[in-house]
């Protein structure tokens, strides 16, 4: 995953509100109607939240009825996860070559 690609998501998820709507969709799939029952939020605001996570692929609108609800994508979180994995053992591996030099003898 490139930088160019986790930049959308990590701006998403970045905002504690789009955060507390990912975790109630995390629990079932939900309209905005219904998350703006559960939230603290407008209806109006929660259709721009969810627009914003839909287009950071965190969510998708699922038809059901006459009504359109939202599902979280799990297997877009567990690649970014899988991404950070990777970018912290980058780092660990750094980390351990500057400690293994800095305790080489002189």
């Amino acid at each position: 995953m490139s930088s160019a690609t986790l930049a959308p998501v990590f701006a998403a998820l970045a905002d504690d509100t789009r955060w507390q709507i990912l975790q109630e969709l995390g629990r079932s799939d939900l309209s905005a109607s219904a998350l703006a029952t559960r939230l603290p939020v407008t209806r109006q605001a929660i259709a721009k939240h969810l627009a914003v996570l839909a287009e950071a692929g965190l969510v998708v609108p699922v038809r059901a009825g006459r009504e359109i609800r939202y599902q979280a994508l799990g297997s877009r979180l567990s690649e970014t996860a899988r991404a950070l994995e990777a970018i912290g053992a980058e780092w660990d591996r750094r980390l351990a070559a500057i400690k293994r030099i800095a305790e080489e003898p002189s």
